[in-house]
């Protein structure tokens, strides 16, 4: 066989295996999809839902603001190790947990309306719904309490036994980065291009630490100190509220801004409108309507409200499907915050 020969068979071969090695990993990640299921406690407890929806709605009253925290924990929980309710766990001697990052702490909120509704759940049906089901169905209940999106959770995930802090920053896009970046983090959780635009729709609540976005109004680049694709008047405003990093308040004093200044508690499209008005506070929101592969999305998404609500419900009922741990695998914790 000649040399060449042999390289169209190595080539050939290397193409194969990567090919079936690809399809098996999607079989697994199918067939854990495919073991939730709707009503999934329907005979073991009927009132799961309904009891976690009472949590969400009595907090969400009193604190609007937690709605955007139980959807971003979420997001948050599924995208390190799937949704199985790690980022709930507490730190354990010698081990911190992934609550305790600079991603998720201090800014991840909600923490004590999963715990209420456990706690109710454990008394009505002892060790039998999933920290990491709860979360799904609290992300629902919050969307539909602030925005009146409404939709049904498969449930069926079990709970995991590791979580880790180092691999929050392995996992988690940051609030820097590009419309590609972006879309290379979400493709290996097997999220697509438009549902990746259609999940930060979630930005149009919740807030932000001036931190996370500094850079943009006082050291963008050498030619310009603000970052020229934000609106001035919205950089004059989050001035206001975000003094010049320096080294007497570094590390001391970091204010919260609102994602969506005009309608911060209101889950809907106007995320998307403030986008092609260059009003997106995070350089990872603005890209998206910079970048000429996603910004027809942001245009689409800004004209159909209704259209980005159907798709939103749909992304998000995927998102909850990433590596989840079904059957036999996992447990069903007691408490959410420490391991059975």
């Amino acid at each position: 066989m000649s040399f060449s020969a042999k390289v169209d068979r190595f080539q050939a071969h290397a193409v194969i295996s990567c090919m079936v090695y690809f399809l098996s990993a999607s079989a697994i990640a199918l067939a854990s999809s495919a073991s939730l299921k709707v009503g999934y406690y329907a005979s073991t407890c009927p009132s799961a839902e309904a009891i976690v929806r009472r949590a969400v709605n009595k907090a969400v009253s009193q604190n609007p603001g937690l709605a955007a925290g139980l959807i971003r924990m979420h997001f948050h929980d599924c995208f390190v190790r799937g949704c199985d309710g790690s980022v709930l766990l507490d730190s354990i001697p010698g081990s911190r947990a992934e609550k305790e990052h600079p991603a998720n702490n201090p800014s991840l909120r909600g923490f004590e309306v999963i715990d209420e509704a456990k706690l109710q759940l454990e008394y009505v049906c002892p060790q039998t719904v999933s920290c990491s089901d709860i979360l799904a169905f609290a992300a629902r209940d919050s969307a539909f309490k602030v925005g009146g999106l409404n939709y049904a959770v498969p449930a069926g995930r079990r709970d995991g036994h590791v979580s880790l802090f180092d691999e929050v920053a392995q996992n988690l896009p940051p609030p820097t980065f590009n419309a590609k970046q972006l879309e290379d983090n979400f493709a290996r959780k097997g999220l697509s291009l438009d549902e990746m635009v259609t999940l930060s729709g979630a930005h149009s609540i919740g807030v932000s630490h001036c931190s996370s976005f500094s850079t943009r109004l006082y050291s963008f680049n050498a030619t310009h100190p603000q970052d020229p694709s934000m609106d001035p008047n919205l950089a004059n405003l989050l001035k206001q509220r975000c003094p010049p990093p320096s080294n007497t308040n570094r590390g001391t004093t970091d204010p919260i801004v609102p994602l969506d200044i005009l309608s911060p508690n209101h889950l809907d499209n106007k995320y998307y409108k403030n986008l092609k008005n260059q009003r997106g506070v995070l350089t990872s929101d603005q890209t998206l309507a910079n970048n000429p592969s996603t910004a027809w999305m942001v245009t689409n998404n800004a004209r159909h409200g209704s259209t980005w609500a159907t798709k939103f419900a749909k992304a998000i009922v995927r998102m909850g499907s990433i590596d989840v741990l079904t059957g036999s695998k996992g447990e069903i914790r007691r408490s959410c915050r420490i391991v059975s």
